[in-house]
């Protein structure tokens, strides 16, 4: 169920088919057929200009050289017969490209080359834009898409995220804080020391209700600007084959299907950052990361380093939140509209108290502090570890850690500990060419080379 606004709101009762897999993540059957793109027959179901599409095959041209007719759809994602066809009828038409032979048979094999006066219309497209690659989809398609395969809110139980979380080392306690804030579908707070395990937990969130996969156009097109979406870097290709329609017609490949992406940031985070960027060079944008995330989860770590301040962050995201919509800004001063379906998750080492005032937090729905872990909770991470690099587990070599280098120092206990100390010991029994194990010795050397007094 969608509201004015396009945005999906929860059903009295939903389901969880499948939560336990062997990577401990879950699988969301949804009711209806998940959305694919529409397959493309003519050049009109591309929804752009002729001109804009000819510009961009003639950039392609001009920086590659001569090029068959299929190479030039790989490369600019249009299938050749119907849409590309069309497109080199009307450059050659024009005696914008020359046909240089064949590598086979038909017209997609014909060898094409830029003309002279191709060569000059070509210039003239790239001191407008850098840009030459996968055609873009419009901006309606975008925001049709977009809506279309947004989540329904996830809910889940008791039971379901305990198995979820069972390679965590985690109470019921926590259990019940993070399961609210998981049904909520808002913004998350995650706070506490650092080595806890908050971006952990974060991750194993999303991995939880980020189980399907997605589909998101590799550009935009806003009146002729290009706004680049998708990129390697913040986003996963799925590792399914791509489908095909029940006509045999291949979805539109301006698409390309992804895992839903679940984007971090830190420090290097901006202001600048969380509206379209625009490359002065190659006169294109890039899609802020809010954007590349819609659909998915935006983990802020270290909230609260950003050379922004954090009240001012907060500020960013109100609208957005509240509405299911976000305004981002072209250099032309325009503003377009665009779906914000994202979960965005902050977590920091920092005390709340000293990054933004009540009134603020109370506009971040749940706040969870991830604590130390106790006495039991680390012996039993201590105990995976151990199992994990194969070194035989000793109580009396763990007593021995904990009361020589935690207990004798008043030093607290870290989730993240166990591991650093374990992976520290095997590196200096390694360099003394003897099995690692839970001796005095191996533990002494490995706490003194780890530990630093504050």
């Amino acid at each position: 169920m969608t509201d004015e606004l396009g945005r999906n709101t929860p059903r009295p009762v939903q389901t969880i088919k499948k939560l336990a897999s062997a990577s401990a993540q879950a699988s969301i059957q949804q009711a209806s057929a998940p959305w694919m793109p529409p397959p493309l027959t003519q050049l009109g179901d591309t929804g752009l200009n002729l001109l804009n599409l000819a510009d961009l095959v003639l950039k392609v041209l001009y920086l590659g050289g001569v090029l068959a007719g299929h190479e030039i759809s790989d490369i600019v994602k249009l299938p050749y017969i119907g849409v590309l066809e069309n497109i080199m009828d009307f450059l050659k038409r024009e005696k914008y490209v020359e046909v240089r032979g064949s590598g086979g048979f038909g017209e997609a094999s014909y060898q094409y080359v830029i003309s002279v006066k191709g060569s000059e219309k070509a210039r003239e497209a790239l001191e407008r834009s850098q840009y030459a690659g996968p055609a873009p989809v419009t901006l309606t398609q975008y925001v049709q898409a977009m809506r279309a395969q947004n989540r329904e809110r996830l809910i889940v139980h008791q039971e379901d995220l305990r198995q979820v979380m069972q390679q965590l080392v985690i109470s019921d306690e926590m259990l019940g804080r993070i399961g609210p804030a998981i049904n909520s579908g808002r913004s998350i707070f995650l706070y506490g020391p650092p080595g806890n395990g908050k971006t952990t937990v974060a991750e194993t969130i999303g991995r939880m209700i980020l189980g399907d996969d997605m589909w998101i156009p590799y550009a935009i097109d806003v009146d002729g600007q290009i706004v680049r979406v998708f990129d390697d870097v913040n986003h996963q290709l799925s590792d399914k084959e791509k489908i095909k329609q029940g006509t045999g017609l291949i979805t539109d490949p301006r698409w390309v299907r992804i895992r839903r992406p679940m984007i971090m940031v830190g420090g290097e985070l901006t202001l600048a950052g969380l509206d379209l960027v625009y490359d002065d060079i190659n006169k294109y944008y890039e899609a802020p990361f809010q954007m590349k995330a819609n659909g998915g989860m935006f983990l802020i770590d270290d909230f609260g380093r950003q050379q922004v301040r954090p009240r001012d962050l907060l500020n960013r995201w109100i609208v957005p939140l509240e509405k299911g919509s976000d305004f981002l800004t072209l250099h032309t001063g325009r503003k377009i509209e665009v779906p914000f379906f994202v979960l965005i998750v902050f977590s920091t080492n920092l005390d709340p108290r000293d990054l933004v005032d009540e009134a603020f937090l109370r506009r971040i729905r749940h706040k969870i502090e991830i604590g130390d872990p106790t006495y039991e909770q680390f012996r039993e991470i201590f105990k995976r570890v151990c199992e994990a690099k194969r070194i035989k587990y000793d109580e009396s070599g763990l007593a021995y850690l904990l009361k020589e280098w935690y207990i004798n120092h008043d030093r607290p206990l870290r989730s993240v500990h166990p591991r650093d100390l374990i992976m520290q010991l095997i590196d200096i029994a390694t360099y003394l060419n003897q099995p690692p194990a839970l001796t005095k010795e191996l533990i002494d050397r490995a706490a003194a080379s780890y530990f630093v007094k504050l």
